[in-house]
């Protein structure tokens, strides 16, 4: 017998991060947002792409088309350091994500809000299913836990905090120093606020004054148009640039002539400044891979947000379980109750002299005999997926 519109057991991760591959593969790879939108569009998935991290999260599908697709948009050869999660390895590793447990930062705060804007972008889309549907709100709903649970919460909230602390390393304290930042998004906003609060004067320059200005006024300190930079970089001790451009917007040029020391500290993927100013004398470049690590003496928070992880991983697993045996559990019905009916015609002849009353006797003793039989086997196919009963009962796909 057939069962038609049976969902799929096989949820794909397939990307490269910060663990696989170096930021100048990553920064290649990177995605746009109106990119990542019509890739998601294009494979029926949710896509990820951040500074650290692409990724394609799919239900079925074939992870090589996955793969084609980003060796496409980035040239590369993605053999080796391509990364492929399946089934609850999937879920695990999302959920992680979500948490900020596999992030640079551990713990950072920002992840969370950007699995939060991929999947909309896919839901609004329409590039995703029910199940990932359920996925991502259950790993939105993990991260949450892990913030609000576990002491995770309670390291730096964002790259842009690791930016600033990393600075105050190489400078000393920040009193009295001045920053000059690039971008006057949301990382910028973050790491200015930070900059502010340790005593440094704060400049902001971005490819529009009025985004810079923006920014200023909300957090204070000085907008500067991006023609002055070379000015600004004369007076300044810091640089952390974040914007979302696609090539570098700082080359050694406009550096060289400098007479102080400057750190400068790159947070953007694609990398805002030019690899060779950190080859110049007095001058200290840090990209975002510099600012990894933080778990050291944190290891009883991180059990703490594995468990969380691990717990809702295992509800997520229960629900998709039950949901994927479902199809299965109606056709097994459908087909005892065809038995118990070709059976109850078979024995027609024989019934033919009971009351209207001792037929629905027979009727509903029948039923309950069949509801009984049923009831365990439907209770194993919810905890262990639909393959079982499908071969137990040679229940099938095929029409038959």
């Amino acid at each position: 017998m057939a069962v038609s519109s049976r969902p799929t057991e096989r949820l794909l991760a397939v990307g490269v991060s910060h663990r696989h591959a170096p930021l100048e593969l990553r920064e290649r790879l990177y995605l746009a947002d109106g990119h990542a939108t019509e890739l998601a569009k294009e494979l029926g998935a949710v896509v990820l792409s951040t500074c650290n991290r692409t990724e394609i999260y799919l239900e079925g599908g074939d992870p090589a088309v996955a793969c084609a697709e980003l060796e496409r948009h980035s040239g590369l050869d993605l053999e080796g350091v391509l990364a492929t999660w399946e089934r609850g390895e999937a879920v695990e590793h999302l959920f992680r994500v979500a948490a900020g447990l596999d992030s640079l930062v551990p713990g950072e705060a920002q992840i969370l809000g950007q699995v939060r804007l991929a999947y909309e972008a896919a839901l609004g889309a329409g590039a995703t299913s029910p199940v990932l549907n359920r996925l991502f709100e259950d790993a939105l709903h993990t991260g949450k836990r892990v913030r609000t649970e576990a002491k995770l919460a309670e390291m730096p909230e964002s790259v842009a905090a690791s930016a600033v602390d990393l600075a105050e390393r190489e400078l000393g304290s920040l009193e009295g120093k001045r920053a000059l930042l690039f971008g006057a998004g949301r990382m910028s906003e973050l790491a200015a606020r930070d900059l502010r609060g340790r005593g440094a004067e704060v400049v902001v320059s971005s490819r529009t004054l009025e985004s810079a200005q923006e920014l200023v006024d909300r957090i204070g300190g000085r907008a500067a148009p991006f023609d002055a930079v070379a000015v600004e970089l004369t007076q300044s001790d810091l640089v952390i640039s974040a914007t979302r451009c696609p090539y570098p917007i700082l080359h050694a040029e406009a550096v060289q002539s400098r007479t102080k020391p400057l750190v400068l500290v790159d947070i953007a993927v694609p990398r805002d400044l030019d690899p060779a100013i950190g080859e110049l004398g007095g001058c200290t470049l840090y990209d975002i891979d510099a600012l990894g690590g933080g778990l050291v003496g944190r290891e009883e928070d991180v059990r703490e947000a594995e468990r969380i992880v691990a717990e809702e991983a295992a509800r997520f697993a229960e629900w998709h379980r039950s949901r994927v045996a479902a199809p299965a559990i109606a056709a097994l019905r459908r087909h005892a109750e065809e038995i118990r009916a070709e059976e109850l015609a078979r024995a027609e002849p024989r019934l033919a002299e009971l009351s209207e009353r001792e037929r629905k006797a027979v009727e509903t003793l029948t039923s309950q005999i069949v509801n009984k039989l049923l009831h365990a086997p439907t209770v194993r196919a919810k905890e262990a997926g639909s393959e079982p009963l499908r071969e137990l009962f040679a229940l099938r796909d095929d029409g038959e």
